[in-house]
């Protein structure tokens, strides 16, 4: 029963994360075109969120954001857009601090996976990367050479078909050893749980 509003800042929120530790939380949306931070006093723990008065516009990359995610430092921050389907990298020089951040002119397009991306997610190493298709209703998984940098990333030609509990997936996250994986469905507003029987390896779930 507790619950932050985010209206002041967005009013069509995508998508959320949060940094390491549960103290801060990030969202980005549609609306402003903007990434937005704000403070937990308890960890994970919404009802003592406050906005940091902090942002990072990201609609010069694409003006319709619909999810994000950093590394395991926060030194790396991506971003999932519709418009050109891509997904886009920027740096932090002080992690999970959204005004140390710059965009790397760096990108990668899902759009020969699907052309309505809505999800993104990573292993925690950083070295595979998914991202959930609104088109095709599939989860798609890519490597990354070297973790956290998309000039390294490629489709590994691995995916998993969600069509059969829902045709509308918008977002997908894992457990730390990439053994479950949860998919979050507009057209029943259901979470879903998939089992790997080797974590973060798509072609076991």
């Amino acid at each position: 029963n507790v619950s932050f509003s985010v209206a002041s800042q967005e009013l069509i929120a995508k998508g959320l994360t949060f940094n390491s530790s549960g103290s801060k939380m990030y969202v980005v949306g549609e609306n402003s075109g903007n990434v937005h931070q704000y403070s937990l006093s308890t960890s994970y723990d919404v009802s003592t969120a406050s906005y940091d008065s902090i942002s990072l516009t990201v609609s010069s990359q694409d003006a319709r954001p619909e999810d994000l995610n950093f590394s395991a430092d926060g030194t790396k921050l991506f971003l999932l857009g519709d418009t050109n389907d891509s997904v886009y990298q920027y740096s932090l020089s002080t992690g999970f601090d959204l005004s140390t951040a710059s965009y790397d002119s760096v990108s990668f397009s899902v759009a020969s996976q699907d052309t309505a991306p809505r999800g993104l997610a990573f292993s925690g190493d950083g070295v595979k990367m998914f991202i959930t298709g609104d088109n095709s209703d599939t989860v798609y998984q890519y490597g990354l050479s070297t973790a956290f940098n998309l000039n390294t990333a490629s489709y590994s030609s691995v995916s998993f078909s969600v069509s059969a509990q829902d045709d509308i997936p918008m977002d997908v996250s894992f457990n730390s050893a990439g053994t479950k994986m949860f998919v979050v469905d507009s057209r029943n507003d259901t979470v879903y749980q998939y089992s790997l029987s080797t974590g973060f390896d798509l072609s076991t779930a």
